[in-house]
Order: structure tokens, then sequence, then C-alpha cells
């Protein structure tokens, strides 16, 4: 028997990662989950593989032949907010799995995922007192108040039940939009209404931020109009409000319609973060049999408080979620580069936007600046950052080195080509091919690059056939390419095909407050490589590095702290551990300490030579004066230039 009727069943995704998207149930068995493999199919981390089965029995009528079971699932299948592992599917249930909610249809009409639209009806102010409903004596919220309570209301028990129900319904959804359209499905499952809306407005104001809502006598095509005076009330007073008959209100009667039948009774209760009314749930009724009463306004006002805290929970999590996307890509991108100024979270930006993109990147700077830093950044928060990384620099290899580089060769192409080798740019496929000092690349090979970027397709040397490129080209140089390519020693074709995204690191002297933070990665870094005791820098020796022009940038800095850790005596890096260089071109605002520790190395000097003198130039008696380690005493003999003083057989070979 074919199971599908002539109105075809259907399950429609109204809101999460499922959203839009339809499964007719026209066979026998279909199942949803993670899987690519099932009938219906998302990688939504909250669903399971295989999460849920939906079976049809033979012989039974179309409202009660489709059934929903659970596959074990981690976070289980729930029918209308109540989790099963077997239930029977009716007309307009509500499924709820992973972050997503659908809806089963078995009757055909026209149907918008997106539910009612809401409109916000002006009213004037409500002329009749309606009962309102504090926080503060709110039943079901009050502890002590239910407990005594219970053994005389059956109801009070009942709704009890219920709100437990929701709140193991709703707290598991980490979707607001899911988590909302679940709520109102229970909501109508318990209160006698007609129609529902949540509404949420921009804190500290009326206007509307978001909304969703559902008519289930009209359907989604008429809009719920929900009365302002009401709205304004509820969110000024933070307190739930019920009008049991509208009609004896004569400032509601602009919300109906011709179109619509007459509402009876109308409550609203607030939602609540942080102390504050942001929104709303707003329910009313058209049946005179089925008027709210007190005590809806006391479950609503359960509902709300527990709606108010997992929507507070959702936006937290989702919070947290961008907190942890911004942190991930920062700790990604800094991982690599180490500095704090404006110029490097510029370039931080730059590489934050382009690295998912395939753009070809052109990176300028002086030498030194950390131009394959930026390049490794951008791979590492690419898509291709599980695929290779590979650099090659245009001017370290000859010409007709390099072409068999770049593009491999054949066997037999050349003297000596004796087996078939891959080239840079196949070695790089699917990930990223960084040519450093790209000006420096021979225009014959220009011309075969330009045709990897525009064709993406090269051939090895020697070879005949065509070989398709997938690498992303990163390139970066030292020179002024547009300078270059007024020489005529680069092509403007190739420029402009290189020239998508530039980037430019800038020179250190430009970046002088990243020059601390440099230096204690430096010394912690090599720290580490020479297995020695980690060092601080003296405030001196930071003015000095603070002064310095730097013309070989961070590599020089990187030395120049490398020599300091390895040739200091002390606790601290001083300025005596730097190279000469740095003292004897430092700017005049540095003349001072360089005079002054000048003058304490000179000192310093005269302290060993007299020593040596007092020790007749043995080495070990002459530490033992000094009040030194001999070894202590050798570093700083040759620190201060003295390798030569004393007699050569009093001092280790070492310092000969």
């Amino acid at each position: 028997m074919n199971c599908a009727p002539t109105m075809r069943p259907r399950l429609v995704g109204i809101s999460g990662p499922l959203k839009g998207q339809m499964l007719s149930l026209s066979a026998a068995e279909l199942s949803i989950g993670r899987e690519a493999t099932n009938d219906l199919w998302h990688p939504d981390p909250a669903l399971s593989r295989r999460h849920c089965l939906i079976s049809c029995k033979e012989g039974e009528s179309e409202e009660s032949r489709y059934t929903i079971r659970d596959l074990g699932s981690r976070n289980g299948t729930l029918v209308n907010g109540a989790r099963v592992e077997e239930h029977e599917l009716r007309h307009r249930d509500r499924v709820s799995l992973g972050d997503s909610l659908l809806m089963f249809l078995v009757r055909e009409e026209a149907f918008h995922p997106e539910g009612s639209a809401v409109e916000l009806a002006e009213t004037t102010e409500l002329k009749l007192a309606p009962t309102m409903l504090h926080p503060e004596d709110a039943l079901y919220l009050q502890p002590d108040r239910i407990l005594a309570a219970l053994p005389e209301s059956d109801r009070l028990a009942r709704d009890l039940n219920t709100l437990l129900k929701i709140a193991n319904g709703i707290g598991a959804i980490r979707d607001r939009e899911s988590l909302e359209w679940q709520l109102l499905g229970m909501v109508f499952d318990v209160v006698p209404a007609d129609r529902g809306a949540i509404l949420h407005f921009n804190q500290g104001s009326e206007s509307l931020d978001s909304a969703i809502a559902w008519d289930r006598r009209l359907g989604p095509g008429v809009p719920v109009r929900v009365p302002s005076a009401v709205v304004r009330r509820v969110l000024s007073e933070r307190a739930g409000l019920l009008v049991r008959d509208v009609k004896m209100d004569e400032s509601l009667a602009d919300v109906q319609t011709r179109a619509e039948p007459r509402t009876r009774s109308l409550l609203c209760v607030p939602l609540t973060a942080s102390g504050a009314a942001i929104g709303v749930i707003y329910l009313d009724s058209r049946d005179p049999e089925q008027r709210f009463d007190k005590n809806h306004l006391e479950f609503m006002t359960g509902v709300a408080s527990l709606a108010s805290l997992a929507l507070e929970n959702v936006r937290h999590c989702e919070g947290l979620q961008e907190e942890n996307r911004r942190l991930r890509s920062e700790i990604n991108l800094e991982h690599n580069m180490v500095g704090s100024s404006s110029r490097i979270r510029e370039i931080l930006k730059v590489i934050e936007r382009v690295a998912p993109t395939t753009a070809t990147v052109l990176i300028q700077g002086e030498s030194g600046t950390g131009k394959e830093l930026v390049a490794r950044a951008i791979h590492c928060n690419s898509q291709r950052a599980e695929r290779p990384f590979v650099a090659i620099n245009c001017a370290a290899i000859t010409e007709s080195l390099l072409e068999s580089e770049l593009f491999g060769h054949e066997k037999g192409a050349f003297t000596g080509a004796v087996a078939q080798r891959k080239g840079k740019i196949e070695v790089a496929e699917g990930g990223t091919l960084f040519l450093d000092e790209i000006s420096e690349l021979a225009v014959g090979l220009q011309a075969k690059l330009l045709r990897v970027l525009q064709e993406r397709e090269f051939e090895r040397v020697g070879g005949t056939r065509p070989i398709k490129a997938d690498a992303r080209v990163i390139a970066a140089t030292n020179q002024s390419l547009p300078e270059a390519v007024q020489a005529g020693r680069f092509r403007e074709d190739l420029f402009y095909r290189l020239n998508v995204v530039t980037v430019t690191t800038p020179p250190l002297r430009d970046r002088r407050e990243d020059i601390p933070l440099l230096a204690e990665s430096f010394i912690e870094k090599v720290s580490k490589k020479c297995k020695m005791r980690k060092r601080r820098l003296s405030p001196e020796t930071q003015a000095v590095l603070m002064q310095y022009d730097w013309p070989g940038n961070v590599r020089e800095l990187e030395n120049a702290i490398e020599r300091a850790v390895v040739l200091g005596t002390t606790d601290e890096i001083l300025v005596d551990d730097l190279p000469d260089a740095l003292l004897e071109t430092s700017s005049s605002a540095a003349s001072l300490a360089a005079k002054y520790h000048g003058a304490v190395k000179e000192s310093k000097k005269q302290l060993v030579l007299n020593a040596l003198e007092q020790a007749d130039g043995y080495y070990v008696d002459a530490a033992k004066i000094l009040g030194l380690h001999p070894n202590s005493l050798l570093r700083l003999i040759r620190n201060l230039g003295l390798k030569s003083t004393g007699r050569p057989g009093n001092l280790p070979p070492t310092a000969n």
C-alpha cells in the first residue's frame, strides 16, 4: 500500500538550521539526522548522526498513520515541548530536533514558516482597570505559597506539572527563534488562546526589535494586532495584565477589524532581563465561553519568568559563541604577530577579512618587518589551513633553478633530471604558495606565473601536458613594484594580478610601542632555546631599544636580544649587553643613558685590570679578589674587550 495520501503530509522547518526545508512523507520510513545519508540532514552539532525515524503505518487514517521514533539521540526528540521515545504525529504537531523546530502538516493549506505578522494597534489608554499581577505577588514565583496551596487545588498541580514540562522543553534549545516558537506552541496546549505573539523591544525604547505570532483559527496570512496601550502598561509596570472582557473597555475597540472575529479577553505578561522589561508574551481569545481568568494570568507569569531566563541564557550563549569566535580569530592571528600598536591592529583586521577568501594578496614592507608572518597568518586563518604552506624566495635561487623549483620538471628535461619532480606550485595544491621577494623574479618566469594566476594551470619543465593549479598565491616584496613596472623590470599585467589586496607591514621605527612586547617575546624564545633562566630588561636598556631606529627592523631586534641573553652576566639585560651599534647610532634622547653606561663600562674595565695586576696576571686569583666566579670573570673580560689582558699562561685556553 502506498502510504502517501493525495494531500501529501510533510514536515516543514519553522526555525533554526532547518528553517525553510521541507520533507515530504511519501515513503514507508524516513530518517533525520546529521549524516548526509539521512533523508533530511543538516550538519547541526545538536543533531545526532541518526537522530529520529518517521514511519508510516498501513491501514490508518491520514491523521494518525505517521509515527516519529527517537533513535537514542543525544539531545532527544521533542513533540509539542515534551520529550518522546515514540509518538503518533497529528496535524500541526511541533517537532523539536537539535536547534531546529519543524511542523507536521497533513491537510493542504497555505503555510508560511515565518508565521503571522505582528501589528501594534494604536489605542488610547485603558478606560477600565485591568487585573494587574506584579512579580512579587505571583503565586508561581513564590515556592512557599505554592507548597501551601498544593493540597487544595488540582488545577494548581496540573499547572505546576505543565511549567515543569515547559522548563524541560525550552531549557535545551540554543536558538532564540526556535525557543520562541516552541514556547508559543506549548502555551497553546494549556491556555485557551486563539492568537499569541512574543514581542521583543530595543532596550530603553518602545521600538519593536523582533516578533513572532500565530493565529490558530485564521492561519498565518492574517496579522495579529496587539494593542499598544496594553504593551506600554506591561512594560512600564513590569507586571502581567489581564482584561477578562474586552468589549467593556472602549479603548480596545480600535484593535478589532471588520474582517476579524471579536476578541473577548486578553492577557499580556512581561519578559525581563537584568531587571528591565525587554518584551512581552501576548495572548487573546475570541471564545466567549473560554475567557481568561486570574489563574491563567498566574500561569503565564510563571511561564514568562521561565522564558525570560531561557532567552537570557540563549543571548548569553550567543554572546559567548561570538566572543569565542572573535578570540579564536585573534589568537590565531596574534600567534604569529606580536604587538598591540594601531598599525598592527589594522593589519590584523585586514588579515581577518581577507583570510576566508581566495583573493591574491601582495605584502609590501621593508626587510625584517614580518611579511612572511603575515602570509602565514592569512593561511592559518583560511579554509586552506589544513593544506600545505609552501614558501620560496625568488631572490635566493638562480633563474634556471627557480623555474624547476616553481613548476617542477619531467625526467630527462635537462642534464641531471634523472626523475620526475614536482614543483612548489604542485606541492602547495589546495594550500598557499608564498613568493617572497617577487620583484626579483626573472621576466621570463613572470609570464609563466601570470598564466598560473589567470588560467590556473601550468606545465612542468620539459612537459607538454597542462596541470591544474589550486594554490592561493601570496607575494611579498621590499621594493616598489610600480617603480619596477615603470623601469621595465616587472610586468604590468602581473602586477595587477598580484595587487588584488595589498598589506603594508610597517617598519619597527613606526611602531615603537611594540618594542617592549617584541623584546620580551624574543627573551622568552631565546631562553627556552638555550635552556637559560629568563632575564628581564633593565629600564636603561629598554630606553635605548626604544630610541634606536632599527634599520634591520624586527629581525635586527631579535638578533640584538639573542646576543644580549647569551652574553649577559646578570639577572638583568644591561645596555652593555647590547651590540655597540645600538649605542653608537642612538638618537640624542638616549645619549645621556649611553654616556652613563659608557662610564660604567670604563669603571668595570679598570676594576678588572687592577685585579689582574694584583693577582700578577693569574685569572683565578683575580676572580677571587673581585668576589666573582672564574667563569663570570671570563665572560666579563670578553664583554669588556679585555681578552688579551693578562699573561696567556694564566688564562684559560678559551680566553686567549
